[in-house]
């Protein structure tokens, strides 16, 4: 197999999906960008501010999971 990805991340005494692991870090980052642009007045030029925040947390889970994530 060319890339050996883990069946599950532990959490303590918690396994979890690195799925989970990836969407839940996604969410805080992208959260804390929406923050930023907000506070800096940036977020005036998204069009519909939820779905801005939508592509942020797919943006931020998936370079989560391609940088940090892999064996």
């Amino acid at each position: 197999m060319l890339f050996d990805i883990p069946a599950a991340v532990s959490l303590g005494f918690f396994f979890v999906p690195p799925i989970f692991v990836a969407i839940t870090v996604g969410l805080l980052l992208a959260w804390l960008v929406a923050r930023i642009l907000n506070r800096t007045g940036l977020s005036r030029f998204f069009w519909h501010p939820p779905l801005a925040f939508l592509g942020l947390v797919i943006l931020m889970s998936s370079l989560f999971g391609i940088l940090v994530l892999p064996p």
